[in-house]
């Protein structure tokens, strides 16, 4: 069998055991699209920090025991990526509202009122009221009143632009691309939880198989104090057990730390203080991979989620194929394409006219001397316009042509990053049935050496009790079952690791269906 390098913790601290498997975390990444784009149709993709995260809350409620479904279903309520995640799917309906307001009319209203403390004076000619006056003479004139009211309302409405309808089809497009994402980071934080929470089971296991040698070595050492007094045995065997009694109990202190540090890993998955204490439900030991159903309660939540999703190993082609229609992190470049084919357009409709329309509606009113609102109507006034008018842009230099040529680059660019996608898809997915495929065929030969291992122990066991055997004998049987156990545990570990990253692979994620509004409901934001 390959030899697969320790799994390591956040502070690169390796873990002291083997791992059978290659335990690979899928991280969903935000969706990119172009700064032009954004800056064109005002659609700002990048997500908003919410303060309405309370972890507290559920730690309050938090039982000291849970199961994987329980910690599935926090990590999707509480882990920050997916509260982030929901509000920028509801910060793209917002912008779709956005991108409709640049169609929608514009209406406006205004009202002044002007007090003339000194009417304006202008000087006009005087042959003006007297023809017989001097030419050249000016007589001083006042126009207007003391008191003048103006108000009205305008109407501004675009007809056609180009850029701004484009934005309304690409809005819809933005709003899918961020569920998509979503859809991602549901998909990761999902696997991430399950194999964080099987090496949480691991390490536990390790730590209980630690404690029950140390309790078997503990047992042997009296008894063989008893036949060491009656002369049975020699002192060399009381020490040999005494020794290795003391090389354990380092292990087990170590163990105890590692098995916190698991948990600590689970819990910041979960969204949760790592300071809390908490116990996970499960026995590794006692973990059938190829039975239906559970053999005991403890794997009942286990067994469940690993049958939530069948494991049918299929060609690469159909798994690729199944992996493209629901894995997000897939779906979300075909979108991103096609937005990227409407930044296109939008640059190409630059060149077209924009059209528009504003009616306006106004009323004057002039009052002489102390102001009356509301008075006379005979001084007041209104009046009515339409304006149509129509821009054409002529020559803007180069800046729309290379807008367009950019856009071109961006959409070729993103072609490759689908190819790579698929390539990385097709390489995940060979990888994991791989992995799951060892599990499968090595499981029934670690379970018949468990078996073996169990029975050699109580047989040497018996003869040492009946001074037919030696300390060393016992000490060899003792060893090669707790190596049995751990190598069960870790296989066992290993397929279920193996089998998460198979389901992400393909797209078919627990609790993560093809409606968004599926993981939507998984998680509570106010």
């Amino acid at each position: 069998m390959r030899k697969i390098p320790p799994l390591t913790t956040k502070n690169n601290k390796p873990q002291n055991h083997i791992n059978l498997f290659s335990m690979k975390r899928f991280f969903a990444h935000p969706l990119k699209l172009s700064g032009m784009f954004i800056l064109i149709f005002g659609l700002n993709l990048a997500p908003v920090l919410s303060a309405h995260s309370q972890p507290s809350s559920i730690a309050d409620t938090l039982s000291e025991t849970i199961d994987l479904e329980q910690a599935i279903q926090i990590a999707l309520a509480n882990n920050t990526q997916m509260k982030r995640s929901l509000l920028s799917v509801r910060d793209a309906d917002q912008q779709i509202l956005g991108a409709w307001s640049n169609v929608m009319p514009d209406i406006a209203a205004s009202a002044n009122y002007t007090r003339n403390l000194e009417v304006p004076v202008n000087f006009i000619p005087a042959i003006i009221f007297d023809q017989n006056a001097d030419p050249d003479e000016l007589i001083p004139v006042a126009f207007g009143t003391d008191n003048n009211w103006m108000g009205g309302f305008t109407v501004s409405q675009t007809i056609f632009n180009g850029q701004a309808f484009v934005g309304i089809s690409s809005s819809e497009l933005v709003k899918a691309a961020q569920a998509e994402g979503m859809r991602a980071t549901a998909q990761g934080i999902v696997t991430q939880t399950r194999i964080t929470y099987y090496q949480a089971l691991v390490t536990k296991e390790r730590l209980r198989l630690i404690e029950a040698q140390i309790s078997r070595i503990r047992k042997s050492l009296e008894d063989t104090r008893k036949l060491a007094e009656q002369g049975f045995v020699d002192e060399y065997a009381l020490l040999q057990l005494e020794v290795q009694l003391s090389n354990l109990e380092p292990q087990l202190t170590s163990t105890r730390y590692d098995v916190k540090e698991a948990k600590q890993e689970l819990l910041d998955v979960m969204g949760l203080p790592v300071q809390l204490s908490i116990d996970v439900k499960g026995d590794l030991s006692s973990f059938n991979i190829q039975s239906q159903q559970a053999n005991n309660e403890e794997n009942e939540a286990i067994k469940s989620i690993d049958r939530q999703t069948p494991l049918v190993l299929e060609t690469d082609s159909v798994a690729l194929k199944k992996a493209m229609d629901l894995r997000g992190d897939l779906r979300v470049l075909d979108l991103q394409k096609q937005l990227q084919g409407k930044q296109l357009d939008a640059q190409r409709s630059s060149y077209l006219p924009t059209v528009f329309a504003q009616y306006g509606l106004n009323w004057t009113a002039s009052q002489p001397g102390t102001p009356v609102f509301f008075g006379d109507e005979s001084n007041r006034a209104r009046s009515q316009t339409l304006t149509v008018g129509v821009q054409l842009p002529i020559f803007q230099g180069l800046s729309r042509n290379v807008a367009i040529q950019r856009a071109k680059i961006q959409i070729k660019d993103t072609e490759l990053q689908q190819y790579q996608a698929k390539q990385t898809a097709n390489k995940e997915i060979f990888t994991a049935q791989q992995n799951v495929r060892e599990a499968l065929e090595i499981s029934e030969g670690l379970q018949k050496a468990l078996k073996q291992a169990e029975r050699g122990y109580e047989r040497a066991k018996i003869r040492f009790q009946n001074g037919v055997g030696s300390q060393q004998e016992l000490n060899d049987a003792e060893l090669q079952l707790r190596q049995a156990e751990i190598n069960y545990a870790q296989m066992v570990s290993g397929y279920l690791s193996a089998k998460a990253q198979y389901d992400q692979a393909t797209g078919q994620v627990p609790f993560v269906g093809k409606d968004i509004q599926e993981i939507k409901e998984n998680i509570e934001l106010k």
